[in-house]
């Protein structure tokens, strides 16, 4: 019985340590990601002069906002390293400003209201299971106890 327990914590170190291995190699990607989106946001803007300001200012505004949406998936990537689980908080803001994105682009062609009306609903969604993780969250019931 107790080489077991030696095995699993063996088991459970190796684990850990190989998940922390990967998930640095994660965090380097997604920061090499980030700059990549920086630097194509800035690159785009030569846009402003090159076409129409509407279209240029969709194409940066689309950039930025997707840069946004890869520091959200960076933070929650963060937040596992620095306390070993996923809020879901943080995957719900990432899904939002995900789903903010493609709106923002929305508003450049022709939608029909059926698809629109499913947006609406699924960023109204996404923010009250965000409300209720929030209301919710075991850290605020550590709080009241």
């Amino acid at each position: 019985m107790w080489k077991e327990d030696i095995v699993d914590l063996k088991l459970s170190r190796f684990f850990e340590q190989s998940a922390r291995v990967l998930l640095s190699l994660l965090i380097v990607a997604i920061l090499a990601a980030v700059m990549a989106g920086v630097l194509y946001t800035i690159y785009d803007l030569r846009l402003i002069v090159e076409k129409d300001f509407h279209g240029a200012f969709k194409a940066i505004l689309v950039d930025i906002l997707t840069v946004l949406s890869l520091v959200e998936v960076l933070r929650t990537a963060l937040a596992y390293f620095t306390e070993g689980r996923v809020k879901v908080t943080y995957i719900i803001d990432t899904v939002i400003v995900t789903v903010l994105t493609e709106v923002m682009a929305f508003w450049y062609r022709e939608m029909e209201w059926q698809e629109l009306g499913m947006v609406i609903i699924l960023v109204l969604s996404l923010a009250l299971v965000r409300i209720i993780a929030v209301r919710f969250s075991p850290k605020s019931h550590r709080a009241e106890l």
